[in-house]
């Protein structure tokens, strides 16, 4: 038997609002790193530990630990900057993290690539500080190993996912007409107005004697602006014509989401590059067929074939989701039970007991070396 003795200390720090988004208005990655480490200092000048675990996607401070002694050991949920956001500027591609102003600039994208390309190689300097870097999926493991140049020390953990309630649920769906529900804050990269675009398709492409489906939009509202996307969700539904068919549920409880989800015969995800994607494993454990974007997470460790069996479908236009919905409408109750039960078979590989085995064994070589 092997005896530990562990020491701990809680350190209150009093200047979080130089790691606030709204304190940095411009050249925000910047900012909150630059912010992160002067945060660090103050706790690190307080109590130094043994092990500094990191969490919070805070690479800058990894440096700062190593000078005071620590072994650093960092769970990396998403690249603060990735591949895709630095070839998305290159091609002047405007997104959530280029937004249209400067994507149409010639000279605005150029000056933003040097920014971008700059903070990269800083970011893969701090970054290769981590004694062990635990990464959340296939995708976030492949940028980080591209740009902190540590291949040796990064272990892909998967998130812990809690769906022992959702598998629980009824895999059949006695609930008329179909639903096809989306589960996401209202945000920007969540891409809600494509959702709805492809439901509108979709219904205007299903044959007349079909049973016309349902949209319920499940999420949460952060600020105003969150509110006007909402508004502006809304308002497509009525410009396309499919209000009636369209529900808003907005901060719901727990046990409401997951009535909703008992009810639903798909769930919707349209987030490009999202590193790893617990909704549409949601969907999976609670029997809903997922239709995700082509990209990231869902792309390489979610829905994928298990055991020889399909567990949902991927998409990235209007025209593929709208597909994707029709195919799910018009297939019979059979073939729907058995992608239902593979995907909820698949999301099982997710489970909190899977993420707390993977962790310590990660986290074990470098605890008793």
């Amino acid at each position: 038997m092997i005896a530990v003795r562990c020491l701990y200390q809680v350190v209150h720090l009093h200047k979080r609002k130089w790691i606030e988004e709204k304190t940095y208005p411009r050249f925000t990655m910047i900012g909150q790193s630059l912010g992160s480490i002067y945060l660090s200092w103050e706790a690190l000048t307080k109590f130094a530990p043994l092990y500094y675990l990191d969490t919070s996607g805070y690479a800058f401070t990894y440096p700062l630990a190593r000078l005071f002694g620590c072994k650093v050991i960092c769970y990396t949920h998403y690249p603060t900057i990735s591949l895709d956001m630095i070839s998305r500027v290159h091609s002047q591609s405007s997104m959530y993290n280029n937004d249209a102003f400067v994507a149409n600039s010639v000279f605005l994208s150029r000056l933003k690539l040097v920014y971008y390309t700059i903070f990269s190689w800083m970011y893969g300097f701090v970054g290769s500080c981590a004694n062990l870097a635990m990464v959340n999926s296939s995708w976030t493991h492949s940028h980080i190993e591209k740009l902190w140049g540590i291949p040796n020390r990064i272990k892909r953990v998967y998130p812990p996912c809690d769906t022992t309630g959702l598998q629980a649920l009824p895999l059949e769906r006695k609930e008329k007409p179909p639903i096809i529900i989306s589960v996401a804050q209202f945000r920007p990269e969540k891409a809600h107005p494509l959702q709805l675009q492809a439901f509108a398709l979709s219904i205007s492409k299903l044959d007349l004697d079909s049973s016309r489906p349902k949209l319920q939009f499940v999420g949460s509202c952060r600020n105003d602006a969150d509110e006007a996307r909402l508004q502006n969700l809304k308002d497509l539904a009525v410009e396309l014509k499919v209000e009636d068919d369209v529900e808003f549920h907005k901060n719901v409880a727990y046990r409401e989401l997951v009535k909703l989800l008992g009810d639903a015969t798909a769930g919707i995800h349209s987030m490009i590059d999202e590193h790893f994607g617990i909704s549409v494993v949601e969907y999976m454990a609670a029997g809903a067929i997922p239709i995700a974007h082509n990209s990231a997470g869902p792309k390489m460790d979610i829905v994928l074939p298990e055991e020889g069996k399909e567990t949902g479908f991927l998409a990235q236009t209007v025209e593929e989701y709208a597909n994707a919905i029709l195919k799910i409408l018009r297939m019979s109750e059979s073939e729907k039970h058995e992608m239902a039960a593979a995907a909820r078979k698949r999301a099982s590989r997710f489970s909190e007991q899977r993420f707390y085995e993977d962790f310590k064994a990660a986290i074990k070589p470098i605890l008793n070396p």
